[in-house]
């Protein structure tokens, strides 16, 4: 799968969002946007161009590409309830993006490459594709032979019980996360528009 390598503090600048967990890049910030025509003046953004930015914004975020989006979006729209907090919990409930937030990985994109590497199980199956759609219920822990990962232990020192989602649940004992419940909208605390994609969409 295609994936983008370059420089990520450009993308948190021209986003104006930190999408990316690191604090390194997080905290970017410069009165002009980057590229050679970076220090002109700043032009007002159009309607679209704010709704283009939230779409890219959560894109980032999420670590999809535009395909597997608009897929996502079409699914959502299909679904009873509102259009754009479907979205937002069908990719909350991405493997990946719950292996970080059960605290076994400290980004997004540290959590996608242990599920390729197989260092992870659902349900007592090896699962290795970031994308793969949990279900309430599902258990998801730490294959045996990767249990002394210095990564997922940093990740879950760092894991305080108050700032747990509560929709999951972690044992860090054994090493395992419980899908509990579907994440509501108010529950998920990334600070995004998600109707302003739901109205790029609907042009």
């Amino acid at each position: 799968m295609a994936k983008y390598l370059g420089p990520r503090g450009k993308i948190v600048r021209r986003l104006d969002y930190p999408v990316f967990e690191s604090t390194k890049f997080s905290s970017m910030k410069k009165n002009y946007p980057p590229g050679q025509h970076g220090n002109m003046r700043r032009r007002k953004v159009s309607t679209y161009g704010l709704q283009l930015r939230e779409k890219q914004r959560i894109k980032q975020l999420y670590g999809v590409l535009e395909r597997q989006f608009s897929n996502y979006f079409k699914k959502a729209a299909n679904q009873e309830g509102p259009t754009g907090q479907n979205l937002l919990t069908m990719l909350e409930m991405r493997l990946d993006n719950t292996v970080y937030r059960i605290g076994f990985a400290p980004t997004r994109r540290a959590a996608r490459q242990m599920v390729n590497h197989k260092h992870l199980m659902v349900n007592d199956r090896v699962v290795n594709i970031p994308s793969y759609h949990l279900k309430p219920g599902d258990v998801i822990k730490v294959r045996e032979k990767s249990r002394k990962s210095e990564i997922i232990h940093d990740a879950m020192r760092r894991i305080m019980d108050d700032n747990q989602m509560p929709w999951l649940d972690l044992d860090k004992a054994q090493m395992t996360g419980v899908l509990l419940a579907t994440p509501q909208r108010d529950e998920i605390p990334e600070q995004v528009n998600e109707q302003l994609v739901v109205e790029l969409y609907s042009k």
